[in-house]
């Protein structure tokens, strides 16, 4: 009687609207499936040897997979959590290992007639494994302890990811910042990665462009101007020594201007080594600073200042030595390259897909673009170029719609958790969906680089589909929970 009263208060507490949402884009993202993959020999759009059939077999088993995760209670998810985070962990390091090599990656592994990617089920489980942490008694994330250990369980995986060359899914990972911004983690940490974003666009952008009169390096001189500003920023900001910061800026700014005026009138010199001295020099007071003060926030603006002035030299090491195709379509998205027919054929191909959609579409199976195969990639990472085709301007904004309605309904119901461990999981979940969304049409659009990874629900293939399904329906099953407790 127990056990029927349980199942029955799960069943009447289950968030049927995000459910709802779910079935819409899955069912929606098969019939774009359809368009991208449909195939004039073989019509049949249920057979398994097309894409929209198998995409069938892969909704249908997440729906089983989503049915049985609400059948698991959630004191299993607290207790298994390391393990689950171990075991994949290692699954992600054996991948490395046995994977055969699948286009350059070494990430799928294969079971019989289908292949899984270990990375797209990694995400759950660094999700459950933060909100583990994060529930424990007396943690702090701003305690240099606490979050290190935390940063520490987002890189592990990341690192991994990339030794089997799948890069642009290791960066999903980085939305799980998103999330420790969320539960408190200082603004600073968001701050340096704003910083290094700078650097590197700049830096790159910039750094075969000359002043007119002066062998001075546009990106470089840039990028060292920032380091100076933005470390002298932080000690106003976060130490409140307006001393420090005048001297630091009158003597930083002071000579870095002299030097420009006898390079640009007197012999001309390359005034970054000036820069790059005054560099070293800040970042030697401010060290001497936090020695006088004792006053660690110091110690904290020096090892940025010093990073900061060291980043442009070892990202242009690092870029130099990156694969050609990846360094081609960072040239091309910055700007620096024109290459239609190469690098930024996808994104080209896609732009002249979505544009020829116009308002209303050209109609389910009828988009030109698609049937004859000029978007790569078009039923995974570019499949969003096929609803704008097919359905238009109205229907890919329909799509955008219903996903900000998903959005807006998990931050609803993290909001509502009344546990440290239910928030911080769904917060994980809603950042991994802002986040995939954000990208796959931010590339497809031109706006963001190409970095393949799949749009939810809507993207060819299993392993995403089910994937998605274990973060989400993890996170429904702990907020029916949550609900029978206030019953």
């Amino acid at each position: 009687m127990e056990q029927e009263k349980g199942k029955k208060g799960i069943f009447l507490s289950i968030d049927w609207i995000t459910i709802l949402l779910y079935v819409i884009l899955i069912v929606w993202g098969w019939f774009s499936v359809c368009g991208a993959c449909y195939d004039f020999n073989n019509p049949d759009l249920t057979s398994w040897e097309t894409n929209s059939g198998k995409q069938i077999v892969w909704a249908g088993t997440s729906l089983v997979l989503a049915a049985v995760l609400m059948l698991i209670e959630k004191r299993f998810y607290d207790t298994a959590a390391y393990v689950i985070y171990a075991s994949m962990m290692l699954l992600l390091a054996v991948t490395i290992v046995i994977a055969p090599d699948t286009k350059g990656s070494r990430s799928w592994l294969p079971l019989g007639p289908v292949k899984l990617q270990p990375a797209e089920f990694a995400k759950f489980a660094v999700a459950l494994a933060l909100a583990k942490l994060m529930d424990k008694y007396g943690y702090d994330i701003n305690k240099p302890k606490d979050i290190a250990i935390a940063i520490g369980m987002i890189l592990l995986p990341m690192v991994l990811i990339i030794g089997q060359k799948e890069t642009g899914s290791a960066l999903v990972y980085f939305a799980f910042f998103l999330m420790l911004y969320r539960e408190g983690m200082t603004g600073s940490l968001l701050f340096c990665g704003f910083a290094c974003v700078a650097y590197f666009v700049v830096g790159l952008k910039f750094s075969n462009d000359y002043f007119a009169t002066m062998p001075v390096s546009i990106g470089e001189f840039t990028v060292l101007l920032l380091a100076m500003l933005f470390s002298i920023g932080m000690v106003w900001v976060y130490c409140h020594n307006w001393m420090a910061v005048k001297l630091m800026a009158l003597s930083c700014f002071g000579v870095t201007l002299l030097a420009l005026l006898f390079s640009l009138y007197v012999i001309p010199f390359d005034i970054c080594y000036v820069m790059l001295g005054l560099c070293v020099l800040m970042v030697g007071y401010i060290l001497g600073l936090a020695l006088y003060t004792r006053i660690y926030k110091y110690a904290l603006i020096a090892l940025f200042a010093l990073l900061s002035t060291s980043f442009f030299y070892i990202t242009d090491f690092m870029f130099d030595h990156l694969g050609d195709h990846q360094r081609v379509r960072i040239e091309v998205l910055l700007g620096m390259k024109d290459d239609p027919r190469g690098a930024g054929y996808n994104v080209n191909q896609a732009k002249i897909a979505i544009g020829s959609g116009g308002l209303l579409g050209k109609g389910f199976l009828n988009g030109t673009q698609t049937k004859l195969k000029y978007v790569p990639e078009q039923h995974t990472d570019f499949i969003f170029c096929t609803v704008g085709e097919e359905e238009g301007f109205l229907g890919a904004a329909g799509v955008l719609v219903v996903y900000l309605l998903f959005i807006w309904r998990l931050i609803a119901v993290a909001e509502r958790q009344t546990d440290t461990m239910g928030r911080v999981y769904g917060y994980c979940v809603l950042c991994i969906f802002l986040f995939h969304l954000f990208i796959n049409v931010g590339m497809v659009l031109g706006l963001t680089p190409v970095i393949g990874i799949p749009l939810p629900f809507f993207s060819y293939g299993g392993s995403s589909l089910w994937g998605f399904t274990l973060l989400l329906f993890i996170f429904l099953r702990m907020d029916a929970e949550r609900n029978l407790k206030q019953r």
